[in-house]
């Protein structure tokens, strides 16, 4: 009901700054303990042990500022960044755009970050403040690098000895010349070399893949990935596509995500799976709203689920819905795990 006031007011301003301010209040205001996950809906993924499936995506907490606020609002686990490994300004802006129409969000940001140095320190204090929430590190390359591979190598030397997994992310549209990395040559050249600088580190390490893929592209992902021994897919990202949209800002150029999104990631979802004969976890994201396609998602083969732009229009209380809505279905349906109901769609 508070959020259902304020949104107007929020949506007045500008994206971006209604987006700095919720970082600042989310700072600033005295948060109690993480609430207790129903024990249903509790997962372990790489090894990782999951309060809940449920996880906020990278691109909400950019600089690893909030993830302690976000596992005491109801996350089981926390993606932030992405971060590089010197600070960058990102694109010009404006560079996010709300489509309210449709649910939805268009953003060109580009990386823009404080750099890994900067947010190692913040990260270490946090991962004492987050309880059981698992704290996960998305890392990429500089815009302007001319090795990006050398990029991910020190993203992985600087922040897995502070991450509980870390993920490669070759999936933004906003980099120019990143998605090029998804190649099956350039792919195994970036995973070989990822994981051999992971060395004798425990950290999981998952990949982030773009939704706008061909069949033969997520094949061949799948197999670099199994041959790499990676973690985890995390499926998907942002669309280039522009699928039935009402609103005005459907021709602003970047990544759109919400709603719109759904059916495409859910397919792709979908296509991985079959690819992968199961054999790989699945992180579902893209236009999940609530515990129906969370659980949908579950179902179609994902063992946990991300969201951040239905959290701009439904407000912040929602990943707590979502639990308590998503441990229903699971008990209503018999299950008695989240990794029951996995894949049986």
């Amino acid at each position: 009901m508070l959020y259902s006031f304020a949104k107007p007011f929020i949506f007045a301003l500008d994206a971006e700054r209604a987006h700095g301010l919720t970082i600042a209040g989310l700072k600033a205001l005295p948060l109690g303990p993480a609430p207790k996950s129903d024990p249903v809906l509790a997962t372990t993924v790489a090894g990782l042990d999951f309060p809940n499936p449920i996880g906020m995506a990278p691109g909400f907490d950019k600089n690893g500022e909030v993830p302690d606020a976000l596992i005491r609002m109801g996350f089981g686990y926390a993606e932030v960044g992405t971060l590089t490994p010197r600070a960058q300004p990102g694109n010009p802006k404006p560079r996010i755009f709300r489509l309210p129409e449709d649910k939805a969000v268009i953003n060109r940001l580009g990386f823009n970050n404080q750099g890994q140095e900067k947010a190692a320190p913040r990260l270490e204090r946090m991962r004492k403040r987050m309880g059981k929430g698992v704290l996960g590190i998305n890392i990429g390359a500089n815009k302007d690098s001319d090795d990006r591979i050398a990029d991910y190598v020190i993203g992985v030397e600087n922040m897995a000895p502070l991450a509980d997994y870390l993920t490669v992310n070759i999936s933004s549209p906003n980099t120019p010349g990143l998605r090029a990395l998804q190649d099956k040559g350039a792919l195994e050249e970036l995973l070989a070399a990822v994981m051999e600088a992971r060395g004798d580190r425990k950290v999981p390490v998952f990949l982030k893949v773009a939704p706008d893929l061909e069949p033969a592209d997520i094949d061949d992902i799948v197999d670099v990935t199994m041959t790499q021994k990676i973690d985890a897919l995390i499926v998907s990202n942002t669309t280039i596509t522009r699928p039935n949209l009402q609103s005005s800002n459907q021709d602003e150029t970047g990544g759109l995500s919400g709603a719109p999104l759904m059916d495409l990631a859910l397919q792709r979802l979908k296509d991985f799976r079959a690819a992968s004969g199961s054999q790989i976890p699945l992180i579902g994201v893209g236009g999940i709203a609530n515990a129906e396609d969370a659980y949908e998602r579950i179902r179609a083969g994902a063992s946990l689920v991300q969201l951040y732009t239905a959290m701009i229009y439904e407000g912040p209380t929602m990943a707590r819905m979502m639990s308590c809505g998503l441990a229903r279905l699971l008990k209503r349906d018999g299950f008695t795990s989240v990794a029951d109901a996995v894949g049986t769609e």
